[in-house]
C-alpha cells in the first residue's frame, strides 16, 4: 500500500476542482423524463471520461437518455462502476433552489443523488492518471440515464456488463453517517383496479356497486400487510376513481409500492396480494404487478467486498461501517446475479429526493481517494 500513501492528500488538494465539477453537473438539470436534458449531461460526462483516457461508447435510447459506457482497458474480468446522472427534479428547479455552498455543505437539486457520485468516479480515474497509477484490472463505468424510474432501458445493459465483471461498485450516495450499503430492499409495484356498477346516487343508489368503497376495503387489507419485524412495507400511494359525487363510481384504481428484504418475503407478500378477493357482492378486482428490483440481500456477495474495502480504507486512515436501506438501486440487479457487489461508495450527505438535499464537501476527496485505492489495490 506504499504507493497509495499519498492518495488522501493528493485528492484533498483537488477539492476545489471537484467542487467546481459538481457545480457544473448540478447546473445541468437532468430529470429522467427529459431526454434532451439527460443527453446533455451524458455528453459532458463522456467527454470528461474520454479526456482521461477512456474509450467511450454511447448506447442510444429512444425514450430515455442515452447511456454511456466508458472503458479503461478491456471489458472482461474487471471492475464495473455504476453511476446514474438522471435526477427526480424537473427542469426549472434550479431557478427555485440554485447551487449553493454553505460552510462544508454543497446544496442543489441532484447534488447528493447522484451527481456527486459522478464527480467521485471521474476524479478518481483522472487522479490515477495524473499520479501514473494504473487500475489493477480493466475499468468500465456505466453512466445510467434512467435509474430514478427503475432502470427500464438500462437493466439489460447493467446485467450484461455485470456478467463479465470481477466486482461491481455501485457509486450511490453513502448513508448519512458514511456507512456503505450491504443490503437493500427489493421493490415491487402493483396497480389494482376495482370494477363496480354505475348508478344515480340519489334515484338509484341501491343498484350501484361502489368501486371506491371496494378499494377502501382493499386498502386497509394492503396497509395491514406491512410488517416492520421482517422488513416488509406495503404503501398505497395513489388513488383515483369516480366521475362525479352524484354517480356511484363503477371504477377506481390504486397504485401500491411494496418493499422486501428477502426473496422469500417477496414470494409470501406477492402471493397474498395476488389472492385478494372482492368484498362487495358483484364487484371485481384486477391485480397487476411485478417485482421491479430484487432485494440485495446481506450475504457473502456483499459482505466480502465490504470487508476487502474496509481493509483498504483502513490503510488510508479511513474507518468504514456497513448498513442498508429501504431504497433500491442498480446494485440490486447485480447482487441478485451473484456478482460481488458493494454499494454506497458515493458522497456522504443526506436529503435524497428532498429540498434539503446536500453533500458534505470533505467527503468528496475522501471517497475519490478510497475509490482510487480500491481500483489499484483490489
Amino acid at each position: 500500500m506504499n504507493d497509495l500513501s499519498t492518495l488522501r492528500s493528493f485528492f484533498a488538494r483537488r477539492t476545489g476542482d471537484m467542487l467546481d465539477l459538481l457545480r457544473r453537473l448540478v447546473e445541468m438539470e437532468s430529470p429522467s423524463t427529459d431526454k434532451a436534458a439527460v443527453d446533455r449531461v451524458m455528453r459532458f460526462a463522456a467527454e470528461r471520461a474520454r479526456a482521461s483516457g477512456a474509450a467511450v461508447t454511447f448506447v442510444p435510447q429512444e425514450r430515455w437518455g442515452d447511456h454511456v459506457l466508458a472503458r479503461w482497458g478491456g471489458n472482461e474480468g474487471g471492475f464495473l462502476l455504476l453511476c446514474h446522472l438522471d435526477t427526480v427534479w424537473p427542469v426549472g428547479t434550479l431557478a427555485e433552489r440554485p447551487w449553493q455552498v454553505e460552510g462544508d455543505r454543497a446544496l442543489g437539486p441532484g447534488v447528493y443523488d447522484d451527481k456527486a457520485s459522478a464527480v467521485i468516479v471521474l476524479a478518481a480515474l483522472e487522479g490515477l492518471r495524473a499520479l501514473s497509477l494504473s487500475p489493477r484490472h480493466p475499468v468500465t463505468v456505466l453512466f445510467n440515464s434512467d435509474e430514478e424510474v427503475g432502470s427500464p432501458s438500462s437493466r439489460a445493459l447493467i446485467e450484461a456488463e455485470a456478467a463479465r465483471a470481477r466486482v461491481v461498485f455501485c457509486i450511490e450516495p453513502a448513508r448519512p453517517d458514511g456507512a456503505l450499503k450491504v443490503w437493500r430492499k427489493g421493490t415491487g409495484r402493483y396497480v389494482i383496479t376495482a370494477l363496480g356498477r354505475a348508478a344515480h346516487s340519489g334515484a338509484d343508489h341501491e343498484r350501484g356497486i361502489n368501486a371506491i368503497e371496494e378499494l377502501a376495503h382493499q386498502i386497509l387489507r394492503l396497509q395491514a400487510m406491512t410488517d416492520y419485524t421482517v422488513g416488509i412495507t406495503v404503501n398505497v400511494g395513489w388513488i383515483q376513481g369516480g366521475l362525479r359525487a352524484n354517480i356511484v363510481p363503477n371504477q377506481a384504481q390504486i397504485r401500491v409500492d411494496v418493499r422486501v428484504k428477502t426473496m422469500a418475503e417477496w414470494e409470501r407478500i406477492s402471493s397474498a396480494i395476488g389472492a385478494l378477493q372482492p368484498v362487495l357482492p358483484g364487484a371485481r378486482l384486477i391485480v397487476e404487478g411485478e417485482l421491479n428490483r430484487p432485494p440485495m440481500e446481506e450475504s457473502p456477495v456483499t459482505l466480502e467486498p465490504f470487508r476487502r474495502t474496509q481493509e483498504i480504507a483502513a490503510a488510508l486512515g479511513l474507518t468504514l461501517t456497513a448498513n442498508g436501506t429501504g431504497g433500491a438501486s442498480d446494485a440490486n440487479f447485480t447482487a441478485a446475479m451473484g456478482v460481488p457487489t458493494l454499494d454506497g461508495l458515493g458522497a456522504i450527505g443526506d436529503g435524497a429526493h428532498s429540498v434539503d438535499e446536500y453533500v458534505l464537501i470533505p467527503s468528496l476527496p475522501e471517497r475519490a481517494a478510497l475509490l482510487a485505492a480500491m481500483l489499484v489495490a483490489w
